[in-house]
């Protein structure tokens, strides 16, 4: 059961962070106007981040009875997250709002490989729990 419950978290995890990375963000910006969309993010974000340290938490505390190594990946998802709700995506709205395009694009591009990142370490979570 504890196998079923390390999958299912895990596997929601990767999809949504997935699903919001790829498909809402895109979705937004050809959709709407490029100020509504970053408005639209700028308050979904903080949520997602919250969500992805719920989910990464709880599936790093079941790892822990089942494979160190998942539950330190996992648990490193929500250590890197923190700072990145908390820090990382106030300075990138500082620098849009302050009109500051090239520091706007140092610290997305910062977010984006921090979130790949992520999204590998759980894709590969992912692999160890179904090996």
């Amino acid at each position: 059961m504890l196998t079923i419950t390390a999958l299912l978290l895990t596997a929601f995890l990767f999809g949504g962070m997935m699903l919001y990375s790829f498909g809402f963000a895109a979705f937004l910006f050809s959709n709407l106007p490029a100020p509504e969309a970053g408005a639209i993010l700028r308050k979904a974000f903080p949520v997602f981040y919250l969500w992805c340290i719920a989910i990464a938490g709880v599936a790093a505390a079941v790892l822990f009875f089942l494979d160190s190594t998942s539950a330190l990946l996992m648990a490193a998802v929500v250590v890197t997250t923190v700072p990145a709700r908390q820090i990382l995506m106030p300075a990138i709205n500082a620098a849009t709002d302050a009109g500051d395009k090239s520091r706007f694009k140092v610290l997305h591009g910062a977010s984006v490989l921090l979130g790949l990142a992520q999204m590998a370490a759980v894709a590969y979570v992912l692999t160890r729990i179904i090996a």
